[in-house]
């Protein structure tokens, strides 16, 4: 059985074997997810950045979401990491994380949760996962990350004051390619 908790200091090394783990982070990307978390575990009054975990039965973090206020915004977040460990993957556990992240933002009047991913193919299954758990595609930004990696943005509309989650949407039949895109300029 899994457990979801907030990330503490001694998680610290199991979140970034974590990422590194996973195969598709850079050493950047995973030297990222460290700055992040040293200012969630110490500097907690910024708020700029939550992370949860999800833990073995040994209390060791197998899994991480962190997750944040999208500045200038009104109930828009952004989530920054979403990531579990090879060995831990198929158990259900990102879902998991992401239904706590959910739960956290609920209280804090969160209208959208927003995720950007990257469109090479070691990036397959985040995309799916996104759009298999009611996140929305809504545009690619050719070559955002580098040459050939564009930026994949979704949008999960969340629910307010007992109503539905609802938001204008792009289904797949009408994503833009990065060729529609280039035709556009």
């Amino acid at each position: 059985m899994l457990r979801l908790r907030r990330a503490r200091e001694e998680d610290r090394p199991d979140i970034l074997a974590a990422t590194a783990d996973v195969g598709v982070f850079t050493e950047q990307e995973v030297a990222c997810v460290d700055e992040l978390l040293d200012v969630f575990l110490h500097k907690p009054d910024t708020h700029d950045y939550t992370f949860v975990v999800g833990c073995d039965p040994n209390d060791r973090a197998v899994g991480f979401a962190c997750y944040g206020p999208t500045a200038l915004t009104e109930g828009t977040f952004d989530l920054y990491w979403l990531c579990v460990a090879r060995h831990a993957q198929g158990r259900g556990l990102a879902k998991a994380l992401l239904e706590a992240v959910r739960q956290e933002l609920a209280p804090l009047g969160a209208r959208l949760l927003v995720a950007e991913t990257s469109s090479t193919p070691a990036y397959d299954v985040a995309r799916s996962f996104y759009e298999h758990n009611g996140f929305l595609f809504k545009t690619i930004v050719p070559e955002f990350y580098r040459p050939g990696d564009d930026l994949v943005l979704y949008v999960l509309y969340l629910a307010q004051e007992g109503g539905l989650a609802q938001g204008p949407s792009c289904t797949p039949q009408t994503q833009p390619t990065r060729s529609d895109q280039a035709a556009e300029k």
